[in-house]
């Protein structure tokens, strides 16, 4: 071995684009000292490689666990040679130094990303001497440049091709190198967490919460010009996210375009029939069932249409032409679109059409009405961070979307008057709908349709008016949903001005009976769930 070679040590896990990035090296005049399966994988593509046991002196022991945990490979990572006291050990030692670290980890998050992988199995992909080499050379990275990822590969090629690498692409890599490290010990910690929930007192809110996102995307702005924003996803998403969608055409999607799309895919999957929903500043204006989905968006549309213009549209069926074609009518404005797919013809309309091309953004997200595993919400407050668990719904597949732990056996009638078929059926989907609306939440529906929708009021009763307003004379004979309690008889009896026949809400106020009674006094029927569905 030529002590004055160029040495860079190479072990991976990942082998995307080494045979090249290897033959780089060699090509720029480096030794390559390689371990196990990376030695092996060089070796195939023809490239000279020194074997880590032939270099220490020592075989890899442990079916591989140990062979790069040696002081000749630390120290030829760690080692300052313009340091005197380095330099002498380097000589007494027999250390030739690395230039060089190329290691990527063991797979842990893909392990542990698969259905039924054994807590056995995922220990052995927890990877002990691959993050000991990245930590030691990111804080050598003055001597040692450390490559983390495939992505590096090209562009430290091209800066030691053009002269070397400066202090502040090490440094660069060095601090990806920490991050990846960090991620990798944040993943580890928290798999094992959950492995142990059952036994926690805290069950699923550990004493720590690490949240693991990357930047997918930097928006124009935040909610307003004057705010940066970014958008940042989970590693692994689940399919019938926001964050997996895919975005089909039209120009760069805003902060506010994000919050409103995933309200849309929200509300859209709550429902098995044909739906359409219509969300205007993360509040649905309309939305409405239909044997079809252009019946189904024509009545969320006509359900507010001023409200619609401008608006964010989401369906949990293909789009097809007869909707594309509705959508596009004179003097309507569709700012983003999501569905599971898009029919060609109704793409072509959507993406071709005049005034439609330019603006329209168009998302589909194929798993959208897919069961989602139990998650939890996160909403940031000055100085910390709020976690729940998601609001589950807990009606049957009735025009809903059922959830595991159901407690449909709670709702009752509290009325003189029950409810008929159909009203049962529209109480069924306002409620649902209300689960999506600001709180305070009122929702006026008919024929499985909004008519009127109050949100975000101060008051309760204000909410009420104001969905009665929306409504104008379609309330008459429609249903009422309301996400809280009726703290006093004053809602219903403004509801009962607008014509509602039937009422569908929590209960639990201390002024249930007076309300009830006016209820039976009005001739309406209520039901009461027994569950508060607040959306602040």
């Amino acid at each position: 071995m030529n002590a004055l070679s160029k040495r860079a040590l190479v072990s991976v896990s990942d082998k995307t684009g080494l045979a090249p990035f290897a033959r780089g090296l060699v090509e720029l005049g480096f030794e390559i000292v390689s371990t196990g399966g990376t030695r092996q994988f060089l070796e195939e593509n023809g490239l000279p490689v020194i074997d880590i046991s032939a270099y220490t002196g020592f075989p890899e022991i442990m079916d591989g666990r140990v062979k790069t945990l040696h002081p000749k490979v630390h120290g030829a990572i760690l080692g300052r040679p313009d340091l005197a006291s380095d330099a002498a050990a380097i000589r007494d030692h027999g250390i030739v130094p690395f230039e060089v670290v190329v290691c990527n980890l063991y797979p842990f998050e893909k392990t542990v990303a698969q259905p039924h992988v054994s807590l056995a199995e995922a220990i052995e992909q927890i990877d002990v001497g691959g993050p000991s080499m990245v930590r030691a050379a990111a804080k050598n990275h003055l001597y040692v440049a450390v490559v983390t990822d495939p992505e590096q590969y090209p562009a430290v090629l091209a800066n030691l091709r053009a002269g070397g690498l400066s202090p502040e692409f090490r440094r660069k890599l060095a601090q990806a190198a920490f991050e990846r490290t960090a991620t990798y010990d944040r993943a580890i910690a928290d798999y094992l967490t959950s492995q142990m929930a059952a036994e926690k007192e805290d069950g699923h809110f550990p004493a720590q919460l690490s949240i693991r996102v990357s930047r997918a995307a930097r928006l124009r702005y935040g909610e307003n010009p004057h705010q940066d924003a970014a958008l940042y996803v989970e590693p692994n998403a689940h399919p019938s996210t926001l964050a997996r969608a895919k975005i089909l055409h039209g120009k760069e999607l805003s902060y506010n375009n994000l919050l409103d799309l995933d309200a849309a895919l929200e509300l859209a999957r709550e429902f098995d029939q044909p739906a359409a929903v219509v969300i205007k500043h993360n509040n649905p204006c309309g939305c409405a069932l239909g044997q079809t989905l252009a019946e189904a968006f024509k009545k969320a549309h006509d359900g507010d249409p001023i409200s619609a213009f401008g608006s964010i549209v989401g369906f949990n069926r293909p789009l097809d032409a007869g909707t594309a074609k509705l959508m596009t009518e004179p003097d309507r404005f569709i700012e983003a679109v999501i569905a599971p797919d898009y029919d060609p013809a109704a793409f072509e309309i959507l993406s071709t059409r005049p005034k439609w091309a330019k603006n329209v953004r168009l998302l589909s997200c194929p798993a959208l009405c897919d069961p989602r595993p139990a998650e939890l919400e996160y909403r940031s407050v000055s100085g910390g961070l709020l976690v729940q668990d998601h609001d589950k719904a807990e009606i049957d597949r009735q025009g809903g979307r059922s959830a595991e732990g159901t407690d449909k056996a709670e709702w009752r009638v509290v009325t003189r008057r029950a409810p008929n078929a159909q009203q049962v059926a529209d109480l069924k989907f306002a409620w649902l709908v209300a689960k999506r609306v600001k709180s305070n939440a009122i929702v006026f529906a008919r024929d499985r349709s909004t008519v009127g929708v109050g949100a975000g009021q101060m008051s309760r009763v204000d909410s009420v008016r104001l969905a009665g307003e929306k409504a104008e004379d379609r309330s008459r004979d429609s249903v009422m949903a309301s996400d809280a309690f009726f703290p006093f008889r004053d809602g219903i009896d403004v509801a009962a001005k607008y014509g509602i026949s039937a009422v569908i809400q929590p209960g639990g106020s201390r002024n249930d009976e007076s309300v009830i009674a006016a209820c039976d006094e009005l001739g309406l029927a209520m039901v009461l769930t027994g569950r508060r569905h607040f959306r602040h």
